[in-house]
């Protein structure tokens, strides 16, 4: 069908929410409107769906909900015998309405659905799928994109983001689906009175609590600490489960961010509700400059995300995600030796564009580190390898360089509930040592020298985005840099063929990770440009890791990278 087709279809078949009549009749002279809207499916990716609200195929709404759900029910009925999912959602604009019609779909295919009944995190829907024993999770959530925005992501049965089989599978039994016709779909409260749908007891939360409190390690000391703390959920899901976190570990000098602190969709004072960005945190900020706290904490919308700042001088500085990733594994690395709790043969897992510093870290105590694709799933995939050895207690902590961190096998996905009670109580233990974080992290820094990581999204949007986003990845398959900011390309890794190339030699070499559209620039002296297009957003994102002798020289290294790669993206 042409775009203006689908358009008259939808118009014609689309009359349960309002709200996209009103849209449609509000575009009927656009064409270009009504091209974005119906010119390609809303695509299911490794992860799941993630796109504007909104009228048509392109679209996030409950037509394109149900139809995803739908192949979702096929696959499940396909592969188990019945199978359950649970389900959970965030704050964010029809994530309630998204999560019910999901619901519906579901148990119209006899499938038993388990959701929460108020938002909650994603780490507890990963939780309540491996604590309820379901074939499938669901989590409606668009994490930190900006308020037009919402998405959907599928779990497997052991509480991971669905493996690119399944994934697979689910995209070709959504493909084969009509919209409108090809979706089977009930009533939520008729379900709901038929025990088909259970709302989740508040047992599995507690059950979740005490998962969590059991990662900590020197949690004795935080109550009497003295640690002050300004805290933002940015007006998402991580309000209740990571004050009572805190209040559990004794921590009660907690100031919440009034203006952040209840669920809105909108993200009035934080319109791109990303802990990554300044712009996020600054009415936070504000708050920090009054309260004088030791620590500022912010989670994204569905707390699964991170973000810190910490006292320098009068002001407050921000620390990168590979940052705090690298301080934690220090720390868990130091304090588990020291109680003697470490395991024998320990494994962290970071994902292949985060900080290589953790290498050296992992040198340094004896720990192995395994390196994934980018997307947390991969890091709850090793956990899962582990578990079916028996040895899941070798795991001691997982994080991507984008805020996402985990300890402990509880869940398979990041957790910032979890890294809230690890941040807070890693700032306790150093308090107790007359150390500040930023202090912490100068030590760091001066044992294993200073490696500099930054990421540059550049945005595609529309069909001649995507086109672009294409052209340049092949442009630069075809054609690779030999250098990058005045240094040599010393190797290549291409994961999407396979090969790791060395520039002097030519040799090639094949990587074992799967299949995926990453290139990554080697450079001499150990600094380093990766290039990926984003899987859940019209972006192409670009890492630089400048590693120097000091932070000086390290900013402008990295200036010099990133000003030579934009090149590239125009």
């Amino acid at each position: 069908m042409t775009e203006m087709e689908l358009y008259k279809l939808w118009c014609e078949n689309a009359k349960e929410d309002p709200d996209l009549q009103t849209e449609l009749a509000d575009i009927k002279n656009d064409i270009d409107g009504i091209n974005d809207r119906f010119y390609r499916d809303l695509e299911f990716g490794t992860g799941g769906l993630r796109g504007v609200i909104g009228a048509g195929t392109n679209r996030m709404n409950i037509y394109t909900v149900r139809r995803a759900t739908q192949g979702f029910a096929d696959y499940l009925n396909q592969e188990y015998d019945n199978p359950s999912v649970a389900v959970s959602y965030d704050s964010r604009i029809k994530s309630d309405v998204f999560s019910k019609a999901a619901a519906e779909v579901l148990a119209a295919n006899g499938i038993k659905v388990y959701i929460y009944s108020e938002l909650l995190p994603t780490p507890c829907l990963s939780f309540a799928v491996r604590a309820l024993k379901c074939q499938g999770g669901i989590m409606v959530t668009a994490s930190h994109n900006p308020a037009k925005y919402n998405g959907y992501k599928v779990y497997g049965d052991d509480g991971c983001q669905i493996t690119l089989r399944g994934a697979e599978i689910i995209l070709e039994k959504i493909n084969s689906l009509d919209m409108f016709t090809g979706v089977k779909h009930s009533s939520f409260d008729e379900e709901l009175a038929k025990g088909n749908i259970s709302y989740i007891g508040d047992e599995v939360m507690e059950d979740f609590y005490k998962h969590v409190l059991a990662e900590g390690i020197n949690t004795e000391l935080c109550a009497s600490s003295g640690l002050k703390v300004v805290y933002t959920p940015l007006n998402g899901t991580g309000n209740k489960p990571v004050r009572e976190i805190l209040k559990r570990l004794g921590i009660t000098d907690v100031t919440i961010v009034k203006e952040q602190e209840n669920p809105d969709g909108n993200f009035t004072t934080c319109p791109y509700p990303n802990p990554e960005i300044r712009e996020a945190l600054e009415v936070g900020l504000k708050y920090c400059r009054e309260v004088k706290p030791d620590l500022l904490l912010a989670t994204d919308p569905d707390c699964d995300r991170v973000g810190i700042a910490v006292p320098d001088g009068d002001d407050y500085a921000l620390f990168s995600g590979n940052e705090v990733g690298a301080m934690l594994l220090e720390y868990i690395c130091e304090q588990r030796i020291k109680n003697g709790t470490m395991p024998e043969n320990p494994i962290a897992v970071k994902t292949i564009v985060t900080t290589d510093i953790v290498n050296l870290i992992g040198k340094e105590y004896g720990v192995e580190i395994i390196d994934v694709l980018t997307g947390f799933k991969f890091i709850g995939e090793q956990i899962g390898f582990l578990e079916s050895k028996g040895e899941e207690k070798r795991y001691i902590f997982g994080f991507e360089e984008s805020y996402g961190y985990l300890s402990g096998s509880y869940v398979r996905d990041k957790d910032a509930v979890n890294a809230s009670m690890l941040i807070c109580e890693m700032a306790a233990y150093y308090r107790t040592q007359g150390i500040t974080l930023l202090q912490a992290r100068e030590n760091m820094y001066k044992k294993y020298g200073v490696f500099y990581q930054t990421l540059h999204s550049f945005t595609f949007e529309g069909e001649s985005g995507m086109n672009r986003m294409t052209e340049i990845m092949t442009q630069l398959r075809e054609n690779a840099p030999a250098e990058i900011g005045g240094l040599k390309v010393v190797r290549t890794d291409d994961y999407q063929n396979s090969i790791s190339k060395d520039i002097a030699s030519g040799t090639e070499t094949a990587l074992t990770l799967p299949k995926s559209n990453v290139l990554a620039f080697f450079l001499e002296g150990g600094s380093k440009a990766i290039v990926r297009p984003s899987g859940t957003e019209p972006k192409i994102k670009t890492y630089f890791t400048a590693k120097t002798a000091t932070h000086e020289e390290a900013e402008i290294l990295e200036k010099k990278l990133a000003d030579d790669f934009t090149k590239v993206m125009k």
